[in-house]
């Protein structure tokens, strides 16, 4: 259970406004991933549901206790029912410097952001998204994917300024 909540964690955010996301805020690709950070941040697993295809993989990458890389995989299923879990502080997770690489239907999305419980910084990372367009032009998420750490996080003062 705590692998599961050190995930969801990861993936739990209220969407930062940052300079980068008003920059891809009129792609249509986007559209999922706010989605998916609306619905964490409010605990509706509907809506984050909504985000992503069927068979969505999510992975978190780190490191075990003698430092050897891991991958840490969890069902769309056990994301969403922990999403659902009722939850004592709120979930934040801003997201900057927003870059994605896109061709027809397929878009990557790479992201910097830093996660707060309630005011209180808990990690940061990278954040990457895989997205597919379907036949009727909506956007999901296929796969995502997140580095964490505690240590050496560059935040901006205008995401951290927002947790104080």
């Amino acid at each position: 259970m705590k692998n599961l909540f050190c995930f969801l964690v990861a993936f739990s955010p209220l969407v930062g406004a940052g300079q980068a996301l008003h920059s891809h805020a009129d792609a249509a690709w986007m559209h999922p991933i706010e989605q998916l950070f609306k619905g964490l941040a409010a605990g509706d697993s509907a809506l984050v549901r909504s985000a992503f295809v069927a068979d969505a993989t999510l992975v978190t990458i780190g490191h075990d206790a003698q430092g050897n890389p891991r991958l840490r995989r969890t069902t769309l299923a056990a994301f969403l029912a922990a999403v659902a879990a009722p939850r004592a502080e709120p979930w934040a997770e801003p997201i900057w410097n927003i870059s994605a690489d896109h061709t027809q239907q397929f878009v990557q999305v790479w992201a910097e952001y830093a996660f707060y419980v309630g005011k209180r910084f808990s990690h940061c990372g990278i954040d990457t998204f895989q997205l597919v367009q379907d036949r009727q032009g909506h956007w999901k998420i296929f796969h995502l994917a997140d580095t964490r750490r505690q240590e050496g996080c560059v935040i901006p003062e205008a995401v951290s300024s927002r947790f104080r």
